[in-house]
């Protein structure tokens, strides 16, 4: 008689450990070798990109002003009074001494200088001692503003008759202890505040979202529109082709006030020709008119007329990158494809639909992030054209202007971390949400 025994679950053995291959000396002199190599190229990325970055972040947190830039220092001028004819004539040696801030406090401040050989000491002032020829000055601390006049007595000897040397061809060296508001570890957040606390600051967010909106889609479909009609063959598509690259390729400046001549209110061609048309009755300043009444189906609203300017600005001049890169797309779609649907029955807009839209999804998407992020960081277009004005001001202007108009380096620098914050969420958002397939 047999004893069954229960069923006992069986133990896989565990898998073995891989083995962490050892790497030989050969290897790591070669990984040595390759990252030596490689360490130029990461010195010139680090420069070019993350240090232009990281200064920006560190002005944003710092009240830098445009005089900021440079540090406080004690600026001195010598001058001689007196007329040193013969020997015994005596003069004195006078400095002016002045902090170059008016906010900022300089400490231990010194002065040095050298007697021109020939003169001898009469009268020291207080603040300084001379030994040999040496002059040292102790001027102690010095606040924003401060300023000082004091002199020393000499007389002349007849080593300087005989060889006179204007005191002032050896400059004074003066060194003291400034803070530099760049250099410290002081930090605030004040500048970051002061943007958001702006009340034009969200209006000129909404502004910017609406040119680069608009501008970006202006462009995708201008470009789209383009590939579509020189897609085909036809006689002199080649001469077209390259026409429709120049808003592209022409300087911007050139373009810019070519559109201020042709839209000029006195006496531009485009407002000639609406009141000869008896569309308008006066001309229109297209780049000053903040907004103009239009009355839709009864309903009237205010039109922002510049604004809407320089989107259309703005599409027109960037399409031709658009339109060259859905057209390339398009000249790789087979043929056979669109015969075939012909065949079926397909009509031109449900070819569109079906066969070339499906296929140009992937390089749209990877046109509408570039033109987005390109459009968003534009300044020079809306600068040229209008300076800002008439409800035009971006995100990119007012760095401008808060930089440079202002002279307050700091708001401007806060304001370029935000729109860089701005475009970093977008681009995570948009690679979140859109398939690597379309990209």
């Amino acid at each position: 008689m047999t004893t069954a025994t229960p069923d006992t679950p069986s133990q896989s053995p565990a898998p073995p450990r891989k083995k962490r291959r050892r790497i030989g000396p050969m290897e790591r002199r070669e990984a040595r070798l390759a990252y030596s190599l490689l360490m130029p190229t990461f010195a010139i990325v680090l420069g070019i990109v993350l240090f232009p970055l990281i200064a920006n972040f560190w002005i944003s947190a710092k009240p830098v002003r445009l005089g900021d830039l440079r540090p406080p220092r004690i600026i001195a001028s010598e001058r001689l009074r007196g007329d040193l004819a013969k020997a015994g004539d005596e003069a004195r040696i006078e400095y002016r001494v002045r902090n170059s801030s008016q906010t900022r406090e300089i400490s231990n401040v010194t002065l040095r200088d050298t007697l021109p050989v020939g003169l001898s000491l009469t009268k020291p002032d207080s603040h300084c001692r001379v030994t040999g020829r040496k002059i040292m000055c102790e001027l102690g601390d010095w606040e924003g503003g401060s300023r000082e006049r004091f002199s020393i007595g000499v007389k002349a000897e007849q080593a300087y008759i005989d060889n006179p040397v204007k005191p002032r061809d050896s400059e004074p060296v003066l060194t003291g202890k400034a803070n530099n508001i760049l250099t410290n570890f002081e930090f605030t957040f004040d500048n970051f505040i002061g943007v958001f606390n702006s009340r034009e600051f969200w209006s000129v967010f909404w502004v910017t979202i609406a040119y680069t909106v608009f501008g970006t889609g202006g462009a995708l479909i201008l470009g789209l529109f383009a590939a579509l009609l020189l897609n085909k063959k036809f006689p002199g598509r080649s001469i077209l082709r390259g026409l429709f690259l120049f808003p592209y390729v022409a300087p911007v400046i050139a373009v810019a006030f070519t559109w201020l001549i042709l839209l000029d209110p006195f006496s531009g061609t485009f407002n000639a020709v609406l009141q000869k048309m008896n569309i308008a009755n006066e001309g229109i300043n297209f780049f000053g008119s903040r907004s103009v009444p239009l009355t839709f189906f009864g309903i009237t609203f205010e039109f922002p007329l510049a604004l809407a300017t320089v989107i259309a600005f703005e599409a027109w001049r960037y399409f031709p990158l658009s339109f060259l890169f859905i057209l390339a797309r398009m000249q790789s779609i087979s043929s056979d494809m669109y015969e075939a649907a012909e065949v079926d029955g397909a009509t031109p807009l449900q070819q569109f639909w079906h066969i070339s839209m499906p296929q140009l999804i992937g390089i749209l998407s990877t046109l509408f992030l570039l033109r987005f992020i390109w459009t968003f960081n534009k300044f020079d277009d809306i600068f040229l054209l209008t300076g800002g004005a008439a409800g035009t001001r971006t995100l990119t202007v007012d760095v401008y202007e808060q930089g440079f108009a202002l002279s307050n380096l700091g708001a401007g620098a806060a304001v370029a971390v935000v729109i860089f914050l701005m475009l970093l969420i977008f681009a995570v958002v948009y690679f979140r949400f859109v398939h690597r397939e379309d990209l």
